[in-house]
């Protein structure tokens, strides 16, 4: 029966062959992909992968002012922070009816 340290040490020498075989093997199959892609005419749309996450990011939409500065007709949606105009008096007096 083979000890813990000589399994060890084979598994060592397996894991370092099986890199050597990748490595020969990588290659060919690379070769034979990018023959399939040309022959296909297969780009990373169709395969799912994506150049940037903008793709699958959810669009934008303008949200629609709530209010107004009358003096210089700037707007604020009343998401985020509120600008300087409107912390000067109550809401009720900006709200765009």
């Amino acid at each position: 029966m083979a000890t813990y340290k000589e399994l060890e040490a084979e598994l060592v020498k397996l894991k370092a062959r099986a890199e050597e075989v990748r490595k020969q093997e990588l290659g060919a199959v690379m070769a034979d992909i990018k023959q399939k892609i040309a022959d296909y005419g297969i780009t990373a749309a169709d395969l799912g992968f994506s150049t940037r996450g903008r793709e699958t990011a959810k669009p934008k939409h303008a949200i629609a002012p709530k209010y107004r500065n009358p003096q210089t007709q700037q707007t604020w949606s009343g998401r985020g922070r509120p600008p300087a105009w409107i912390s000067e008096g109550t809401r009720e007096r900006f709200l765009i009816k």
